[in-house]
């Protein structure tokens, strides 16, 4: 049986899953793509709500200013951070 792979105490991210060949940059770059969209799509959402709730029209670019920069730190936490190497 295998193993589950071991990560740092502490780390909030989920497991990655193993894939092999030109699949692995195939599955980074849509991963980081889907980060990117999905930020400011849902932050940009919740100040368009706020907006509407609230009657103002300054926080839907707040939300997708805060959406892109938390996508960000995401996709550098994610994808570009060294992590020691699994004991597999």
């Amino acid at each position: 049986m295998d193993s589950p792979s071991r990560r740092p105490k502490g780390d909030p991210l989920p497991p990655r899953h193993h894939v092999e060949g030109f699949g692995q940059e195939t599955d980074a770059a849509t991963g980081v793509l889907a980060y990117l969209i999905g930020g400011p799509i849902t932050f940009g959402g919740i100040g368009w709500l706020l907006d509407a709730w609230w009657g103002t029209g300054f926080v839907v670019p707040v939300g997708l200013i805060v959406g892109m920069g938390l996508s960000l730190w995401v996709v550098w936490l994610r994808y570009g951070s060294p992590r020691p190497p699994s004991d597999a």
